[in-house]
Order: C-alpha cells, then structure tokens, then sequence
C-alpha cells in the first residue's frame, strides 16, 4: 500500500511527455487505478497511517503541503469521475428499464402540465433528454398564484416549443368561480371588493410596488421570434395579471398570431378599442374572446367602426365576453345582430347597458343561436328591459336558452331614472318563466334594500385602482346548442350612450419555476 501511494506520488511529480502529461500511458492509469480503487476493502485508517507516513518521509514542509493538495485533487477528481459513472450508468438503465419508447414518452409528457414537466426533466438525464422535445412544450402553462416567473423562463420555454405551440397561459391566474353568472360584483360595493379577490388590499398595494416588474411588456416578444414560427400555430392565448403589458406590447403580441382561436384578458392595462382594433386586422379566425377590463367603469374606448370591423372581419365569433366597460347599447347590438354564429354572450359587470339592444334580437337569423345571456351586475339595466326580455320568453321565443343571468347587487334601473333603484318587481314574471322553462337557469337575484356607490365618487377617495376580479367561462362551444327565434314587440327608445435511478447532476437542466 505504501509503494502504491509513493508511485502515485513520484508520478504526480514527474510529468512524462505523454499523450496524457501525468501518466505514461493509458494501461498503467487503469491499473493503477484498479489498485488503488482495491484499497477499498482495508479499513479507512490504513490509508490515513501511509499517508502519514509518506508525508513524515518528505524534507519540507511546502512539500508536505503541495502533497495533501495533490491528494485532495485527486480525491475530487474521482469523485467527479465516480458521479460521472453513476450517472451515465443510470441514464442507461433507464432507458432500459423505462417501458415506453421514447416517442411514447414524449407523447406523455406533452400531457403533463408546465411545472410537472420540469420536474420530470429534473429526475435523469433519459428524461431530460425526452423532455426537450418541442411537442411536450405545446400547451405551456405559465400561470401562478403568485408572481413568480420572468420574461426569461417565458423566452426559454416558447424556445424549446417553436413552432409546436398552441396553448400559452401566463401571469398571476385570478381566482376561479363555481358556476358561470355567479361571479360577485366588482365595482360598486367597495366592501365586497376584498371578498371578491384572492388577496388583500394590502397585499394587492405591496405586490404592485415589488413584483409587477417581474413580467414586463416584451414577455410576448418570443412569439415574433424565429420569424414568427411559435406565434404561426398559436390557438389559445390567455392572459392575466400582467400589470406592465400595454396596446402596443399586446398589438405587437397579436400580430404574430394568426390562427388565433382562444383570447383571454384580465387585468391587462389596456384599451377595449385599440384591442378589438388589434383582433380584427390579425385573428380572423377567432372564436372566443373573453376581456375583463382593468379598471371597471373607466375604459369608454369602443367605437362604433371598430364594432362594425370586428363584425366583418371575425366571423366565427361563437362566445363574447366583455366586462367591466363602458358599452352602449348601440354598440352592443352591432355586436349581438352582427356575429351570426354567436351563442355565448357575457356583458357582467358593464357600464351604460340598458337592455335596449335585446329588442327583437330574435328575430334576426343569429338569435336563433343565443344559449347564455349574462348581463350581471350591470347597474343601467332597466327593469323595463328585462320585463320585456323575459315576456318575450314567456311568449315562445328563446326556446334553447340555457342560461340567463339578470341578476343586479344594487337592483334594477327604473325607467327615466336609473338612480331610483327596483329590487321586487312586480312586472317582471320571472316565476312564470321558471315554471313554462324547467329547463333553463334563470339567475335573478336581487338585495332587499339598495345601497348603491357611484363608482367613481367612491374612486376620488382612493388611489387605488379597481383590480381584476372574475376568472372566464370555460365552457367550449361544444356544449352549447341551438335556440329559437325571439322577437320584442317594439324596438321603441333610444339606446343609452417500474423503478428510476435518480441522477443529480448540473448535467441535467431543471427549470424552477
């Protein structure tokens, strides 16, 4: 043992002009190796006793010195060798082991979501290698909780897809509802607002100091890249939170994405009209958007020519979803009369609507689709409009409709002075229309006494901006189903404005998300 480590040492000292400069040839490293590798099976303090005897046999100190360093190198250099093995060695049993092939692999963990598959590129290099296919980055599921992903992890993640991407979530996911029309009010009982959202006031003020930044405006930049292949195929984009976004970023965003099927918004800092602008020159073939305003109330920047484009130019609109704006009643029945294929129809939550646009809707050819109307908390909505609406059912019309929601925490505007407030109508014969339509989920819900905040007196006291409250639908249009024509009697009125090793390596890439 002592001659072995005192060759090992004279080696160390006497560089040979080799292939390899420590060591003559390869044959005498493997059997030097094996030999030393045989000490092993002696106890581990005879190894330390010949080392102490070879550093005892050494004249000087700094000889001594530069021994101990040259074994703690070489100690650290087989044991990188050993990982190294071990590793390799693991990567090759589970591939052996692993009983899918790895196109089958690759088609499971393109079902994974974005999270689980970092986790499972993390757990052997056979994985990591599976896991980098473009196909498992198809459906990329970036949302979160909390703040917590960056624009880089959205560039290297959309990398690895290119031009396989079709799904793209991203921000901070607001809470979700139990049923459709059931979402609560957001902007006119100021203490309800709290309730509504996942997070305190205060935590919504201290994340907007700290954390906004974290996705910035260019985190969509990736889908231009590689000349707009990972936007080409894009079909679902869904969009949350992401405070530091602005027209120009989300223009820019959609643009790269003509087969565009899926948009959903909320939270996003940006204008109704200059986004349905964006919609109608890039997404023609877009079937549901869903866009929950910022700022509930505020935003009036929908004009008549951008509803008449989106009119013209995205036809296969089938679910609209437009909450929280300023919609006039003209604009809106552009909107209804004009998409013929629309059957999903969401205006919760809307300023200015009064009802007026529902007049003889069905009797134009696409009310005959109509299956969900929600027209929640809209604080214009006129008890008159919807008496008659609800006539109009009584008497044969909307014969599919499944779902209606006229339901108002503040009640229902009575007619010439919406500020007088209606909360048990006695023109309205919603008991009559729940006993002809079994069938049909009518939502009429209303307080037993008023308590309504102008919303923008109530703003002037605070410099916080109204957050985004509500989550989408997430019914597909597969579930809905055809309805009958319906027609008001008068359209009278204005409108009012087996077992893995592990491996654990910095050779296998992991993404902490």
């Amino acid at each position: 043992m002592d001659a072995l480590l005192h060759a090992s040492s004279t080696m160390a000292k006497r560089p040979c002009p080799s292939q390899n400069p420590r060591f003559q040839n390869l044959h005498q490293v493997d059997h030097l190796l094996e030999a030393f590798l045989s000490l092993a099976e002696f106890p581990s303090f005879s190894l330390h006793l010949s080392l102490d005897r070879l550093l005892l046999s050494l004249p000087t100190d700094a000889d001594q010195t530069l021994l101990i360093d040259r074994a703690l190198q070489m100690g650290s250099v087989l044991l990188d060798a050993a990982n190294y093995s071990s590793r390799k060695r693991a990567s090759s049993h589970n591939s052996l082991a692993w009983p899918l092939p790895p196109d089958l692999t690759i088609k499971v963990f393109s079902m994974l979501d974005t999270q689980s598959l970092c986790y499972a590129a993390a757990a052997c290099s056979f994985f990591n290698k599976c896991a980098k296919d473009p196909l498992c980055y198809a459906n990329l599921d970036l949302t979160t909780t909390v703040p917590k992903i960056n624009n880089a992890v959205v560039s290297s993640m959309i990398q690895r897809a290119g031009k396989a991407l079709r799904s793209l979530k991203l921000g901070v996911a607001p809470g979700a509802t139990a049923l459709p029309g059931c979402q609560p009010l957001a902007y006119t009982i100021r203490n309800t607002i709290a309730e509504a959202s996942n997070f305190s006031w205060n935590d919504k003020r201290s994340r907007q100091g700290r954390d906004s930044s974290i996705l910035t405006r260019s985190c969509l930049t990736p889908l231009n890249g590689d000349n707009g292949a990972p936007g080409a195929f894009l079909r679902n984009l869904h969009l949350y939170n992401i405070e530091r976004m602005d027209n120009a970023s989300l223009d820019g965003a959609l643009s790269a994405c003509p087969s565009l099927l899926d948009l959903e918004i909320v939270g996003l800092h940006v204008e109704l009209g200059q986004t349905l602008v964006s919609i109608s020159a890039n997404c023609h073939l877009i079937e549901r958007l869903f866009f929950e305003s910022s700022k509930t109330g505020r935003d009036d920047s929908l004009k008549t020519s951008t509803c008449m484009d989106l009119v013209r130019k995205c036809p296969h609109l089938t679910s609209l979803s437009l909450r929280g704006f300023k919609l006039h009643d003209c604009k809106v029945r552009i909107l209804v009369k004009g998409l013929q294929k629309l059957k999903y129809v969401d205006f919760s939550t809307s300023y200015f609507i009064t009802g007026n646009f529902l007049r003889n809707l069905g009797s134009s050819a696409n009310g005959t689709l109509l299956e969900v109307l929600i027209l929640r908390d809209c604080m214009h909505l006129k008890e008159l409009e919807v008496a008659r609406l609800l006539t109009a059912i009584l008497a044969g019309d909307f014969k599919s409709l499944l779902h209606l929601d006229i339901s108002n925490r503040e009640g229902l505007a009575s007619e010439g002075d919406w500020y007088r407030r209606c909360y048990n109508s006695s023109i309205m014969p919603i008991k009559q229309v729940l006993e002809a339509r079994s069938n049909m989920c009518l939502l009429a819900e209303y307080p037993s006494e008023g308590s309504y905040v102008e919303p923008f007196e109530a703003e002037l006291n605070s410099d916080i901006s109204l957050p985004s409250q509500l989550s989408s639908h997430t019914s597909d249009g597969s579930n809905f189903m055809s309805t009958s024509e319906s027609s008001y009697n008068s359209e009278d009125g204005q409108d009012t404005s087996c077992q893995i090793y592990g491996e654990s390596s910095d050779e296998i890439e992991y993404f902490a998300l």
